[in-house]
């Protein structure tokens, strides 16, 4: 049986009220840049897992274009406007309390710190886990096994008692089985199909429901 669980943040916990593509027009609108693509977004930010702002992966997007636009302006109106649009999927807050009961509970996000950081302050959960890191304080990103290593450390766990809980298939369920942990994937439903590797899966609108009865079956 586990001793510990951890969570990825976005889509796993919390999810914007509007689309990320809308967002991300809006902040570039906001701050006079051309418009990014999600896809082309994610990449850059695949690219900037460990630093302090979103900064550098609007940077990153704005070398080849021909436009004067201050990134750091452009992350802080992202990081903003992002802030407004968070809200916690239904019940999960008290789902977490329930957890905190019988399990070390850990947060471990991908991204800016200051980003991250802002989006648990944003939904008052600055004290709503045992640890909480985001990899921009980190030495590398998931699915670096350093990652995950370092939030079990933080827990006082050893990887194999813990289960890593997240949407992304390649930087959840991948870097945390990898890295020792189980992995319970989030399914979401315009994402990836059940990955062979998660010990288990969940419907995102079921989890604050089904995720305590199926971390407590776990062997």
């Amino acid at each position: 049986m586990p001793r510990a669980v951890v969570f990825d943040l976005d889509y796993t916990l919390a999810v914007p009220r509007r689309d990320r593509a809308t967002i991300l027009e809006e902040a570039t609108a906001a701050t006079d840049a051309p418009s990014f693509t999600r896809q082309s977004y994610l990449e850059a930010h695949r690219r900037n897992l460990t630093s302090e702002t979103r900064e550098p992966i609007f940077a990153d997007l704005l070398a080849d274009s021909e436009s004067d636009a201050d990134p750091a302006a452009v992350a802080t109106a992202y990081r903003e406007t992002i802030a407004d649009a968070l809200e916690p999927l239904p019940d999960v807050e008290a789902m977490l309390a329930e957890f905190r009961g019988a399990y070390r509970v850990g947060l471990l996000t991908n991204g800016p710190v200051r980003a991250q950081r802002h989006k648990l302050e944003t939904l008052g959960w600055e004290d709503a886990f045992d640890a909480a890191l985001v990899t921009g304080e980190l030495e590398a990103g998931k699915p670096d096994p350093r990652a995950f290593a370092a939030i079990t450390d933080a827990l006082g766990v050893a990887p194999g008692d813990a289960v890593y809980v997240g949407d992304e298939v390649e930087a959840d369920v991948r870097g945390a089985t990898e890295a020792g942990l189980r992995a319970i994937q989030v399914l979401l439903a315009d994402g990836p199909d059940p990955d062979p590797r998660a010990s288990a899966h969940v419907e995102q609108a079921d989890i604050a429901a089904r995720l305590p009865e199926i971390v407590a079956t776990l062997d």
